[in-house]
């Protein structure tokens, strides 16, 4: 459930880029000084969203530095950070870690538990810090857990409990803004949760795992598309909404390419995936 909310990169100036890798390698830079070299597996492009979009409406101050690291060791790379960035790095240890669990109690994988266990004393670090966010991630990850377990046929709700979960991340200070970063993340959340469960609608199906959109009766293919499209253009639609009220400047440009061009780069991929997969059955079967 990570690493649809990313850049389309043709459509960036290469400026903007440099800028975007920066925010990127600068929450990277943020998880290993805060929490160690194992934190980096939490790194995602769905915070680096986050981060910058937090970074561009309240513009606090900014450090850029340039340095070599583990994953550039012979050139060095921009490192954009800001209190935006220790915020973004500890949201993604708690929800990292607990969405590892949430794996394990859904599929038992245990390269999840493992991860969650090496992870446990960075999360008590994080809960620490943020208390009330990491109970608040607990609560709706279980309840998420709940639905899928008892087999909810209603996308809309579990994508919806992922949404409010993400809306609470994305509500950094209790201040006039929050109501708006909270629509945004809701939106963004439930894009996301939809996304990951088209994307994973034949694994699933085949390991007879929960999927939402396995529990639409006998929908063929075709309606089946179109239902998942037009539900991702809902939520990024409102989410788009919610986004424009907010009066930002520095960045805007980078922000408005990934809610209007790179959110889609990943589901256009997948759609040609299952376009694929769906010509070599019918070519298998005839």
């Amino acid at each position: 459930m990570y690493g649809y909310v990313q850049i389309y990169k043709p459509e960036l100036k290469f400026r903007e880029y440099d800028v975007y890798r920066g925010y990127y390698c600068g929450l990277c830079g943020a998880l290993h000084q805060r929490y160690g070299m194992a934190a980096r597996w939490t790194l995602s492009y769905d915070m680096t969203f986050l981060v910058l979009l937090l970074d561009s409406l309240y513009e606090p101050e900014e450090t850029r530095v340039r340095c070599r690291c583990g994953a550039h060791p012979f050139q060095k790379q921009l490192h954009i950070s800001s209190e935006a960035s220790a915020y973004g790095a500890d949201m993604s240890v708690l929800l990292f870690r607990e969405k590892c669990m949430d794996d394990w109690l859904d599929e038992k994988k245990l390269s999840r538990r493992a991860a969650a266990g090496i992870l446990q004393g960075s999360y008590q670090k994080a809960a620490g810090i943020y208390p009330e966010k990491a109970k608040f991630i607990a609560d709706q990850l279980e309840q998420l857990h709940q639905m899928e377990q008892a087999g909810e046929t209603n996308p809309d709700l579990p994508a919806g409990c992922f949404g409010t979960l993400l809306g609470e991340l994305f509500a950094w200070k209790p201040d006039m803004w929050e109501p708006t970063l909270r629509q945004i993340g809701f939106y963004l959340g439930k894009y996301i949760y939809l996304l990951d469960a088209y994307d994973d609608l034949e694994r699933d199906r085949k390991k007879g795992c929960y999927n939402p959109f396995l529990k639409q009766g006998d929908t063929d293919a075709a309606a089946l598309e179109t239902a998942c499209q037009n539900l991702l253009e809902l939520m990024i639609g409102a989410c788009a909404d919610a986004f424009e009220r907010l009066p930002l400047l520095r960045h805007a440009e980078i922000l408005r390419n990934i809610l209007y061009a790179g959110v889609w780069t990943q589901f256009r991929q997948i759609r040609e995936k299952r376009a694929g997969l769906a010509a070599e059955q019918t070519g298998s079967s005839s």
